[in-house]
């Protein structure tokens, strides 16, 4: 599948290089009405790279400036959750340059440094030198702007990255079908993608993709700017006593339409207001022509033209206002629907909780106006005939309107939620704002500044603490693993990864390359800082270690210590545990099961009891937060159990002197089921068949 992947991606940048020529006639073609499309060739192509700031950060891809107001609030929590790296945004149309150019200048009012440039086109060679040059710990991907050189040279590069807001229709999938030998290897090599909704993921796994979850949609996380409230505020003394009519995001044959019903509709009702807003900035001069000939008085809000009370059509010909337009609203039409254009964004207007009208074709946001017929909270209209006969009900009838827009708010508020679940995903890529980092050539280290104000690259070797007489100990199970006690006086844990099984006796310590983040020791780092965030009871990690070596890696970490602890196998040699010891035992396991943790070698040995009496686990090597898309399958948390179950018999039947017996573990199951999880009968099940 690969080796095809391989000659379909060959053929495709060939392709790609061929039609050189007729991208830049494009290109000059659209600068005829936007000069914007002749400019910065060199960013297009690779000549000019960032700055050396925006290395080792987070790149996020948003196409057009449509993805670009939609990432917005994903934006927002990026940079205050990640302020200690770079957020490089990218995009690939003018329109999206200037508004991501506008969030720069406002960002850099606030201290806070925002790199933006072109992505460059999707050529392997150029894909490379940009990713080379940029290194980011994490590509976000907005919608399925999916390209294959960009794709690959990140997998091969060892570049996690993350597809959010993902929107797949049934006729894209089709397409992708048709060249599956091509798209299943290039979806397969993405990290994870985040879905819209359960049809998209449903589609997106039917084509082979591995990692695919359902998030949510980032357009109903609407950030609206203060300057944009403003503005509303501003211009709407100007709009007393008047019906206003916004047709937002309009095109070529639908502009037609909407003039048409409103020279019928004004004679009835000259109150009424029509906000002309087109799509697209090269087709201002050509709508204003077309109100000219109509005989419309209209006035240009470009030229800051204000409506008076004769006005009938305000043209909103300007850049990044519709969102003005939709408050000053008492319903909007959503254009590109009346031809077949596939429909724009309704959730803005819904956000305003302003009546929505809209034409048949929607298949751009099918679920989203399923969602509304669903709750009747939309108008759909057709001809002109049937707009003119719908804003005269909303407009004899205002109440009807506001019904209308209170169904499209509840429904809007009902499905707000993504970007909460995209951080979280963001979360095991990316180290934590707390964590700092420590990069050489070859190896990549994050450390708790708690614990390392000065960090050093030497902490992670045992001889460097033997020669400061800091190791305390050492245990030698299948491989050493070493106790020191630090600069500060608490102890700590280091360890090597080695790899086990048959495969350790030929390899005994190096590993596949994969991106920083998903190795072994920093997925351990990430997961224990994570647990101790949500307050469970495991060590604080100290340090972790990514080492490369051609094409492996190796790993270390250092682990806090945790004083005053005695392992349960151990234990259950010096003493029983109690009645309510159990019970409590089982109820720390359920606390971790409540946050979906895994443990994948739940045994005696990584249980731990402290003198005050508290339990706690160590050892998450290996071991992972579950998926949302796993949460139907609850059976590993029994299969956890049962693990721990196993190694109690194990050492009873090693052991001449443990005091455990299989009926105690009733108890434990009892302080289980008390925490929320009953599953008694699996557990005694298991007991049974055990004995």
């Amino acid at each position: 599948m690969q080796s095809r992947f391989f000659l379909f991606r060959l053929m495709y940048s060939a392709l790609i290089l061929a039609l050189t020529p007729l991208l830049l006639l494009y290109l000059l073609l659209r600068s005829r009405k936007d000069p914007a499309y002749r400019q910065r060739f060199a960013e297009r192509f690779a000549f000019s790279l960032p700055a050396t700031s925006a290395k080792d950060g987070i790149v996020l891809h948003t196409v057009s400036v449509g993805e670009f107001n939609a990432a917005k609030p994903l934006i927002k929590q990026l940079l205050q959750q990640y302020p200690q790296l770079v957020l490089t945004i990218t995009c690939t149309t003018p329109t999206a340059s200037a508004a991501i150019q506008k969030l720069q200048a406002e960002q850099r009012e606030l201290g806070r440094t925002l790199v933006h440039c072109y992505l460059p086109f999707d050529y392997p060679v150029l894909m490379r030198r940009w990713l080379k040059w940029m290194q980011p710990q994490l590509l976000l991907i907005l919608e399925t702007e999916l390209w294959p050189n960009l794709v690959a040279n990140c997998k091969a590069l060892s570049i996690p990255t993350l597809v959010v807001n993902a929107r797949l229709s049934a006729r894209s999938a089709k397409g992708y079908r048709r060249f599956s030998a091509f798209t299943q290897p290039m979806l397969q090599s993405i990290s994870q993608i985040l879905t819209q909704d359960k049809n998209s993921a449903r589609r997106f796994l039917a084509l082979g993709a591995k990692e695919v979850q359902v998030a949510g949609n980032l357009k109903f996380e609407l950030d609206v700017p203060k300057t944009s409230t403003q503005l509303a505020h501003s211009l709407k003394p100007l709009l007393q006593g008047r019906i206003v009519w916004v047709a937002g995001s309009t095109h070529a044959g639908e502009d037609e339409l909407l003039i048409q019903a409103y020279q019928q509709l004004k004679v009835q009702f000259p109150q009424l207001l029509l906000v002309l807003v087109p799509r697209h900035p090269e087709r201002f001069d050509a709508v204003a022509e077309l109100l000219q000939q109509q005989q419309l008085k209209f006035v240009r809000r470009s030229v800051n033209g204000l409506p008076d009370a004769s006005t009938q059509v305000w043209l909103g010909d300007s850049m990044g206002e519709l969102l003005s337009w939709y408050q000053l609203a008492d319903f909007v039409f959503i254009g590109g629907s009346l031809i077949e254009r596939g429909g724009h964004n309704p959730l803005e207007a819904m956000a305003f909780g302003k009546a929505v009208l809209s034409g048949p074709h929607v298949f751009n946001f099918q679920l989203v106006f399923q969602l509304l017929q669903q709750q009747q909270a939309y108008v759909q209209v057709s001809t002109v005939a049937d707009l003119v006969s719908t804003v005269t009900q909303l407009t004899q009838q205002p109440e009807l309107a506001i019904t209308l827009g209170a169904k499209g708010l509840k429904l809007y508020q009902l499905q707000q939620g993504a970007v909460a679940r995209m951080m979280a995903q963001v979360n095991h890529f990316l180290p934590m704002a707390e964590v700092k980092k420590l990069n050489t050539d070859n190896a990549l280290a994050w450390f708790d500044p708690y614990f390392y104000p000065n960090f050093d690259m030497a902490y992670f070797q045992a001889e460097f603490w033997q020669q400061q007489g800091l190791v305390i100990g050492q245990s030698k199970g299948r491989n050493t693993v070493w106790f020191i006690r630090q600069q500060n006086g608490q102890e700590a844990v280091l360890r090597h990864y080695y790899r086990g099984g048959l495969v350790g006796k030929l390899n005994k310590d190096k590993f596949w390359p994969e991106p920083a983040a998903q190795s072994r020791a920093m997925a351990e780092f990430s997961l224990l800082w994570q647990m101790r965030l949500w307050g469970l009871p495991v060590p604080r990690p100290c340090a972790a270690l990514y080492q490369k070596h051609g094409f492996s890696y190796s790993a270390d970490i250092l682990i806090e210590r945790i004083p005053g602890t005695t392992d349960l196998a151990h234990l259950l040699q010096q003493r029983p545990l109690s009645h309510a010891e159990w019970q409590q035992l089982g109820a720390v396991i359920a606390s971790f099961h409540q946050h979906q943790v895994y443990h994948s070698d739940l045994n005696c040995h990584n249980i731990l009891l402290d003198n005050q009496g508290q339990f706690w686990l160590i050892d998450f090597d290996k071991c992972a937060i579950r998926r949302a898309a796993d949460y139907a399958d609850q059976s590993w948390k029994t299969q956890n159990l049962q693990r721990l179950l196993r190694s109690l018999n194990k050492e009873k039947q090693q052991l001449p002197n443990f005091h455990w017996q299989p009926d105690q573990f009733a108890a434990l199951e009892l302080g289980y089921q008390q925490a929320g999880h009953g599953q008694s009968q699996q557990i005694s099940q298991t007991i049974q068949s055990t004995n």
